[in-house]
């Protein structure tokens, strides 16, 4: 059975009332949900907000909840869903400001030890990566940030944003190749 039965097949035994599937769907996910917000909300605060918000989503629909797409899928439309509505309830438009909080993956992954010329080029590449993730169009972020962050296809992708198949490939193609431009070091900058 893939991950997605599973996941699948917890959430409906979490409707009947186990508890423990809830819990295991909460440790599988929770990393990829919150890397997601906090690169959305670029506030560590929200980021926890929306979080919670999502997850009491899940709670709240339990009984509602259909396996027609993957459990994923669900779970980051209703990800996605919660930022757009504080955005709509805060008539704030997602921005591309940087992130000031120390990297999501190093949080909820560990550190590493490596030696600090390594270190201080990882940090650099963060910096780099993040300036040019919150210099991309919100829409091209967006189906960017679920493809990476939620390992999802462009065909969920779609489902998600409420897009066609094309334009979700189109808008992540075009932010792949943005990053990529933006990540690749000018020759001055090459020692």
């Amino acid at each position: 059975m893939d991950d997605s039965c599973d996941d699948a097949q917890l959430m409906l035994d979490y409707a009947s009332g186990n508890a423990h599937a809830f819990e295991l769907l909460y440790a599988r996910h929770r990393a990829p949900l919150y890397r997601y917000l906090m690169r959305h909300a670029r506030d560590p605060e929200l980021a926890n907000d929306l979080f919670q918000d999502v997850w009491g989503r899940v709670i709240a629909n339990r009984s509602r909840y259909e396996p027609r797409a993957k459990f994923q899928t669900f779970l980051f439309t209703l990800a996605h869903n919660c930022f757009i509505d504080h955005c709509r309830r805060t008539s704030a438009r997602p921005r591309g400001t940087s992130i000031d909080a120390t990297d999501t993956a190093d949080v909820l992954e560990g550190p590493e030890n490596l030696r600090p010329d390594v270190e201080l080029e990882r940090a650099d590449d963060k910096a780099r990566y993040r300036a040019a993730l919150a210099t991309l169009p919100p829409e091209q972020r967006d189906v960017f940030l679920l493809h990476e962050e939620s390992a999802l296809s462009v065909e969920e992708i779609a489902k998600v944003v409420g897009i066609g198949t094309e334009t979700a490939k189109s808008r992540l193609r075009y932010a792949v190749n943005k990053l990529k431009r933006a990540m690749t070091p000018e020759p001055s900058e090459i020692q």
